[in-house]
C-alpha cells in the first residue's frame, strides 16, 4: 500500500555513489528493468563480430549525481549513440536525463530517451532525445513486441546508427501464448518426434511459463529442466503464455492440452488459474497431475541461508495461491543471482539462474509420478504408514479424528477390489498393530552405510552430532529373519545375522503397511515429535532409504494428520538438498488423508513433502466441541500459521493477541500458560492445547476414511465418505485431484464438503481478516491524526494503491486501512471468515468526517481480489448514498453536486498492467 504523497529530497540525492568502472563503447544502453538488459545482451553476443562495441548499465547503479557524472565523463561522452529506458518518466531520473540532453547536444551523439511503461507518451523525453520522433517510436516498437529475435533486431538498428552498415529491419509479434524450443524459440508447434524421448511412446510433459521469461531471454531455468526431463525418458513441451487469466493464453493452452494428451502439466506461473476458488479450472478439466515449480524472485544467497526458504512475495504468488488450483509444489528451479562482470559489455547480468540439484530434484519427483502412472495397478507397490504421535496409552497409531487402523483395513479391502495385488488381510485393526509390533522387518547396518553415500554429507554430519556414528545407535538389533502368524508376511532380510534396523511393518502382497519409527529418543516423545530443530536418528533415514531403495515401493499412502515427516528440520518452503523431509521421502509421491479442519498443518505437508492433501471428514460431535472463547482462539491461530512467512508485522500481532486473548479469557491457565512464559513457549503452549482439546472433544466415535455409517442420515457425509475412497484411488492412479476448501463443518462450513478434495489452506475471499482490519485501522486513525497536527484541518481525500502480493501477505491491511478512512467495516461469515458485506459506521461512531478515498490497483490486484474490489466498489457507493452533512462526508457531497457517483477505483483493463508487466514481469 502506498498514500500518495510529496517529498522536497530527491530519491538520486539518497542513493549511494557508484563507480561501474566501465571502458568507452560506440552502442550504450541502459534501463530500469533487468529483463531489458538481458535481452539486449543475449542478442549483442550473438552476433558480436559484426556488431559495434557495447555498454550496457542498470538505472539503479546511476541513481546519485556523482555516480552519473563518473559515468558521463568515463562512458556516456565517447558513444555514437546511447538509449536509456526509463520507468516513472523524466522525473524518476531527471539529474541523469539532463546531462545526458546536454551532453549528446554538445557531443553530437544520439540519444533516445523511451519510457518504461510502453503505452504512455512522454512529451520531456522526446524532447529531450536527440533521435527525430519517427526513430524514438520505432525503436520503443522492438520493446513492445520482446523477445529475441527483436532484441537482436533493435541491437542491429543501434549498430546502423552509431554508423555501422548492418540491416535493419523491423519487428516481429510474439503471440501472446505459443510453443518454444531450447535453441530455436519461437516455434510454430513442437517435433515430438525429435524431442530428446527415448521411445515413441515417452510421456508428454507441458511446461507452462510466463511470455516474459521468454521475452528477456531469461529462459535458463526452463531449458535446464527441460534437459533433465528429457534424461529421466520424458518428452517436454514448453509453452510460454502472457498469463492464465489471459483468454488468448487461456484458449491457445486448452487447446495444445487437447492434441498433446499429457501425462502431466508442471507449471512455472504464478497466482491461481481460477478466477475464484471453487471454479472450475483449466487444470481440472486437463484431469492430470499438476506441478508447480517455482522461477523464484529471491535471491540465491537469501534461500541458501534462510530457513524460511522464499521471500515473501515468492511465497505467496508461487506457493499459497496456486494451491488453489490443487497444484502439487514440486520445489523451486531457480533464484535470482548476479553474473561476474562480462569484459564484452561491462555488465553485470541479474537473472533466473537454474539450480542443477533442484532441477534434478524435480525432475525425479515428476519421473516418480510419472512411474506410478505407468504401473498397472496389479504391479504397484504401496507403503502405507501410520502415524505414531504420542499420546493416551492404548492409542498406537493414532490420527486426529481418525480410526486409523481401521481406515487402513478399509483401504486393502479397497486396493484388492481395484486390481493391486493384496493378501492375508488381518480380520481386525488389533490384529493389524499386533503384526506390526512382532515385525522383524528392518534395513541391514551395511546396506544404510552404503545408501546414506548417497546423502549430502552435511545432513550426515547434523545427525551424527545429535545422535552419534549409525553403528552406536540405540535399537539396532541382530535378529534372525521372523516367521510371523499366517496373514503378515515380513519381507526376509539380506543379512539375517547382521545388525540392522528394525520397523513395524508387515507387507501384505504389494502393499506394506508401517509404523513410522521415532525421530528421537526422548522421554518425552512429544517433544521431539515436532521439534524444528532436531534432526531424525539413523533409523528415520534408514525407514525411508527402505521403502524406496529396497522395498521399491511407487507411492506413500500417510494415512491421517499428526504426522513427523513434515515437522522434520530443514527450510519451511522452497527445500534444499540438505532439509531432513526431503532426505527421508526423497521424490515419492506422498498421497495423505488429512482431517479436513486442520489448515494450518496440512500447509506444511504440502509445502514440505509435496503431499496431496486429501481432505476427510472428523467425527460427528455429539457435544458442543470448542466453546466461543476456544473457537476464536483456535481462528487466530489458524490465521498465525497463514500469516507465518507472509508478513512478520502481523505475525508478531497475532502472536500477541493469541497470548493476550487466552489471557483475557482465563485459557491460558487451562493450557499452562504463566504469564511469565515467553511468547513463543506460550504459543507452543497454546497450540498444543487446542490440538489435544480437539482431539479429546466428545465425539461419536472416530471416522474411518472412506467410510460412512450404514445408518448415517446425512446425505452429504455419505457422498463425502465416497468421494474420500474415488480420490484415494485417483491420487493412486496419478490423476489431478481438484481442489477443496479447509474448515470444520461443525462450525458451519459447510463449503468443506464434500470432503475428498485437495486441501486448499488460505482463502483470498476472508480479506481483509478481523486482525487486519484491526492494523488497518489503527494506520487510518494515524493517518488522520498526522495529516491534523501537520495541517490544522481534517484530509478530505487521499489516494491508496494495491498491489497483489503485498495485499495478500498483510491479509488486506491496505484494504482495511482504507475502508475505515471512508468510516466503513467489512462484515464477516462467522462459519467461514468469508466478507459478506460491508457496514457504514455512523458520524457519531467515527467522531470525525469521513476520508474520500481514490483506490488505485494493480493489474495482479484485479486478478487476484475481484471479491474484494467489489467489497470497495460497494463501500463507495454505501458512502456516497449517505445523506449526511458535506462537512462530514465529501464524497456524498461530491455526488450532490455532480448528480452521479463518480469512479473511485482506477487499473488498467484486463489482460494488461499498468507498467508493462505482462512484457516484462521477469
Amino acid at each position: 500500500m502506498h498514500i500518495l504523497t510529496t517529498t522536497s529530497a530527491s530519491l538520486d540525492d539518497l542513493a549511494e555513489p557508484v563507480d561501474l568502472r566501465q571502458t568507452p563503447a560506440d552502442i550504450v544502453a541502459l534501463s530500469f528493468t533487468d529483463s531489458d538488459l538481458a535481452g539486449l545482451a543475449a542478442a549483442w553476443k550473438a552476433d558480436a563480430g559484426r556488431l559495434p562495441s557495447m555498454r550496457l548499465a542498470a538505472l539503479r547503479d546511476l541513481r546519485h549525481p556523482m555516480s552519473v557524472d563518473l559515468w558521463v565523463d568515463r562512458v556516456a561522452r565517447h558513444a555514437k549513440i546511447i538509449l536509456v529506458r526509463i520507468l516513472g518518466g523524466y522525473d524518476w531520473w531527471r539529474y541523469g536525463c539532463d546531462q545526458l540532453a546536454s551532453t549528446a547536444r554538445e557531443r553530437g551523439i544520439k540519444l533516445a530517451l523511451l519510457p518504461g511503461e510502453c503505452r504512455d507518451e512522454d512529451l520531456r523525453l522526446i524532447e529531450a532525445s536527440t533521435l527525430p520522433r519517427q526513430e524514438l517510436d520505432a525503436l520503443l516498437d522492438y520493446f513492445r513486441e520482446g523477445g529475441p529475435a527483436n532484441m537482436g533486431a533493435l541491437v542491429r538498428r543501434l549498430a546502423r546508427l552509431a554508423g555501422s552498415d548492418a540491416e535493419v529491419i523491423g519487428p516481429v509479434v510474439v503471440p501472446k501464448a505459443g510453443f518454444y524450443v531450447p535453441g530455436s524459440g519461437v516455434v510454430e508447434k513442437p517435433d515430438l518426434s525429435n524431442a530428446g524421448a527415448y521411445n515413441a511412446n515417452a510421456p508428454i510433459i507441458p511446461i507452462l511459463f510466463y511470455r516474459s521469461m521468454l521475452l528477456a531471454a531469461d529462459v535458463a531455468p526452463i531449458d535446464a529442466l527441460v534437459e533433465a526431463l528429457r534424461q529421466r525418458g520424458i518428452d517436454p513441451v514448453p509453452i510460454f503464455v502472457s498469463s492464465l487469466k489471459d483468454p488468448t493464453s487461456l484458449a491457445f493452452v486448452e487447446t495444445a492440452l487437447t492434441a498433446l494428451k499429457p501425462a502431466a502439466i508442471i507449471t512455472a506461473t504464478a497466482f491461481a488459474s481460477g478466477a475464484e476458488p471453487g471454479i472450475e479450472t483449466l487444470f481440472d478439466r486437463a484431469g492430470v497431475p499438476v506441478f508447480q515449480v517455482i522461477v523464484a524472485t529471491t535471491r540465491r544467497d537469501i534461500w541458501q541461508n534462510n530457513q524460511r526458504g522464499l521471500a515473501p512475495a515468492d511465497l505467496a504468488m508461487h506457493v499459497v495461491l496456486p494451491e488453489l488450483d490443487g497444484r502439487v509444489l514440486a520445489g523451486a528451479i531457480s533464484f535470482k543471482g548476479e553474473t561476474e562482470t562480462d569484459p564484452a559489455l561491462g555488465h553485470r547480468a541479474f537473472a533466473n539462474r537454474p539450480e542443477p540439484d533442484r532441477v534434478a530434484q524435480v525432475a525425479d519427483r515428476v519421473a516418480a509420478f510419472i512411474k506410478l502412472q505407468e504401473t498397472p495397478r496389479a504391479g504397484r507397490k504401496l507403503a502405507i504408514l501410520i502415524p505414531d504421535y504420542p499420546s493416551a496409552p492404548g492409542r498406537t497409531g493414532y490420527a486426529v479424528g481418525l480410526d486409523v487402523p481401521s481406515s487402513v483395513l478399509a483401504m486393502l479391502h479397497d486396493l484388492k477390489e481395484q486390481g493391486y495385488v493384496v493378501e492375508g488381510i488381518p480380520e481386525t485393526p488389533r490384529g493389524l498393530l499386533d503384526l506390526l509390533e512382532r515385525s522383524a522387518d528392518g534395513l541391514g547396518l551395511d546396506d544404510y552405510l552404503a545408501l546414506s553415500t548417497e546423502l549430502p554429507t552435511g545432513a550426515i554430519a547434523a545427525v551424527e552430532a545429535a545422535w552419534g556414528k549409525a553403528e552406536d545407535e540405540t535399537g539396532l538389533r541382530e535378529a534372525p529373519p521372523s516367521v510371523l502368524p499366517e496373514g503378515g508376511a515380513s519381507r526376509q532380510p539380506s543379512r539375517p545375522t547382521t545388525a540392522r534396523f528394525p520397523f513395524r511393518a508387515a507387507t501384505f502382497g504389494n502393499v506394506t503397511i508401517a509404523l513410522a519409527p521415532d525421530r528421537g529418543c526422548s522421554v518425552d516423545r512429544r517433544a521431539d515429535y515436532h521439534d524444528p530443530t532436531l534432526p531424525p536418528r539413523h533409523a528415520l533415514i534408514a525407514f525411508g532409504l527402505w521403502l524406496r531403495k529396497s522395498l521399491g515401493v511407487h507411492a506413500l499412502v500417510h494415512v491421517g494428520a499428526h504426522g513427523t515427516l513434515e515437522w522434520l528440520p530443514g527450510k519451511t518452503v522452497a527445500l534444499s538438498e540438505n532439509c531432513f523431509p526431503e532426505i527421508v521421502t526423497g521424490p515419492l509421491p506422498v498421497i495423505y488423508p488429512f482431517i479436513v479442519s486442520n489448515p494450518g498443518e496440512a500447509a506444511q505437508a504440502k509445502r514440505r513433502i509435496a503431499a496431496v492433501t486429501l481432505g476427510h471428514l472428523p467425527p460427528p460431535l455429539t457435544g458442543a466441541g470448542l466453546d466461543e472463547n476456544q473457537h476464536k482462539l483456535e481462528r487466530l491461530v489458524d490465521e498465525y500459521a497463514q500469516a507465518d512467512g507472509l508478513d512478520r508485522r502481523r505475525r508478531d500481532r497475532l502472536a500477541k493477541l493469541i497470548v493476550d486473548t487466552a489471557q483475557k479469557t482465563g485459557l491460558a491457565s487451562e493450557a499452562g500458560v504463566a504469564r511469565t512464559d515467553a511468547p513463543d513457549e506460550a504459543l507452543r503452549r497454546i497450540d498444543a492445547w487446542l490440538c489435544d482439546l480437539k482431539d479429546f472433544a466428545i465425539k461419536d466415535g472416530l471416522h474411518i476414511y472412506g467410510r460412512a455409517p450404514e445408518d448415517e442420515p446425512d446425505a452429504m457425509r455419505r457422498q463425502s465418505a465416497e468421494a474420500e475412497k474415488t480420490a484415494l484411488l485417483a491420487a493412486l492412479d496419478g490423476r489431478h485431484i481438484k481442489a477443496g476448501p479447509a474448515g470444520a463443518p461443525a462450525r458451519g462450513r459447510s463449503d468443506v464438503l464434500p470432503t475428498g478434495r485437495n486441501l486448499f489452506t488460505s482463502d483470498p475471499r476472508t480479506m481483509p481478516t478481523p486482525t487486519a482490519y484491526d492494523l488497518g485501522k489503527a494506520a487510518a486513525e494515524e493517518v488522520v491524526r498526522g495529516y491534523m497536527q501537520s495541517h490544522g484541518d481534517w484530509p478530505r481525500s487521499l489516494v491508496i494503491d494495491l498491489w497483489g502480493s503485498a495485499s495478500l501477505r498483510t491479509g488486506g491491511e491496505e484494504i482495511a486501512q482504507g475502508l475505515a478512512l471512508m468510516g466503513c467495516r467489512p462484515q464477516w461469515d462467522l462459519a467461514t471468515g468469508r466478507i459478506t458485506g460491508i457496514e457504514v459506521l455512523p458520524p457519531a461512531t467515527l467522531g470525525r468526517p469521513r476520508v474520500d478515498v481514490t483506490w488505485r490497483i494493480s493489474g495482479l490486484f484485479r486478478d487476484m481480489f475481484p471479491t474484494q474490489i467489489a467489497l470497495i466498489d460497494a463501500a463507495a457507493n454505501a458512502v456516497a448514498a449517505r445523506d449526511e452533512d458535506d462537512s462530514e462526508n465529501p464524497l456524498a457531497a461530491k455526488t450532490r453536486a455532480d448528480g452521479k457517483i463518480s469512479p473511485r477505483i482506477f487499473g488498467t483493463s484486463p489482460g494488461t498492467y499498468g507498467t508493462g508487466v505482462e512484457d516484462l514481469m521477469s
